[in-house]
């Protein structure tokens, strides 16, 4: 199993590679986005390809991550070809672009430290897909982890779709979307998407108690980037300044967690 990682590894370390030159000849690192999801499918479907008998278990987490990671990445690169780069990136390498170095802050800001995120937050999908015994089977726990699968796609592909929606009317421009799913969270696309790792992480634990506790990292980062670090504190601030309604949205809204909205 060390081995098939440290394939993975090398794989996820050429693929940031090539993928940098190519931020690097057309001037913008902001496909990255697109390249999370994909990245993942590419991991899983090595991990996959190198077991003899992959099994019920090992090809619903292949599935998974999958059908996750190619929405997510036609959804955000079709974003990045419509709106260009983003401001975040622009903002984060302007300095570097001035200097002539975006090319070495691209790699250590952006490509480098992806690399190894993708990794760790694939660690679920990876270990699951490589332990699964030859042959296995899905099991109570896989379903249970499916189930909670299919209530994050729900939210997240829903969320975006109805977030595209209302970013297409011009009458919405500057105004904040309290409607469908973001009127019970205000990030039902970033709810959907720890629902997913964690159904993918439940789906992996059927392997037993130790690729549970080896691929717990993934689940656990990548909420605690969503929720604390790089998704929902960063998206927030910068709508706090560009949306009037926003702060009365906050308050009335629920962070994360899908619940009413206060009243009054």
């Amino acid at each position: 199993m060390l081995d098939a990682l440290l394939i993975n590894l090398a794989i996820d370390a050429a693929m940031m590679l090539a993928l940098w030159l190519i931020a690097v000849l057309i001037d913008d690192v902001s496909f990255i986005d697109a390249v999370w999801g994909l990245g993942m499918v590419v991991l899983a479907a090595a991990s996959w390809l190198q077991i003899a008998d992959p099994g019920l278990r090992a090809t619903l987490l292949l599935a998974m991550t999958s059908i996750w990671g190619l929405r997510l990445a036609f959804h955000l690169f079709t974003r990045w070809r419509k709106h260009g780069e983003d401001v975040r990136y622009a903002r984060m390498l302007g300095k570097a672009r001035e200097r002539g170095h975006y090319g070495r802050a691209a790699l250590k800001v952006v490509f480098g430290p992806q690399a190894l995120l993708l990794f760790l937050v694939s660690l679920p999908a990876q270990l699951g897909i490589l332990a699964a015994p030859q042959g296995a089977e899905i099991g109570l726990i896989g379903f249970a982890g499916l189930a909670l699968w299919l209530a994050g796609m729900t939210f997240e592909a829903v969320g975006d779709a109805q977030l595209n929606a209302f970013r297409a009317d011009p009458a919405n421009k500057g105004q904040v979307l309290d409607t469908g799913l973001w009127r019970y969270t205000r990030h039902p696309n970033y709810f959907g998407d720890c629902c997913v790792w964690w159904g993918i992480w439940l789906a992996a634990a059927g392997g037993g108690w130790w690729v549970a506790l080896a691929s717990l990292p993934g689940p656990l980062f990548l909420t605690f980037t969503l929720t604390r670090w790089s998704g929902k504190p960063l998206l927030e601030k910068g709508l706090a300044k560009t949306r009037p309604g926003y702060a009365a949205y906050v308050a009335r809204t629920s962070g994360f967690f899908p619940w009413p909205p206060k009243q009054g």
